[in-house]
């Protein structure tokens, strides 16, 4: 596989990475039970903590991809069956 290709899939990996983490921890104002600043939805979030959500997307990500990566080298998922899954089915 070309580095392009292998970037291209980290980066699609940690995207949806991203949207499996993000709600971890968030608590909203309401839930806080503190003062809600004005104008905000009670659901939003108390604080936001950025850094730490995309440390463990990366962490997340990471362990998703090294373990696509050692299905695809053990040859646990034949690439031919892959690549027969994804075509559209033949008409006969």
């Amino acid at each position: 596989m070309s580095t392009t290709t292998i970037l291209a899939i980290y980066f699609l990996i940690w995207w949806v990475s991203l949207f499996a983490v993000l709600p971890w921890g968030v608590r909203s104002q309401h839930e806080g039970g503190g003062e809600m600043a004005p104008g905000t939805d009670p659901g939003a979030p108390l604080a936001h903590r950025m850094w730490r959500t995309l440390v463990w997307t990366t962490v997340v990500a990471t362990a998703v991809f090294v373990a696509a990566v050692a299905i695809y080298r053990s040859g646990l998922i034949p690439i031919d069956w892959l690549m027969a899954i994804s075509q559209p089915p033949r008409r006969y």
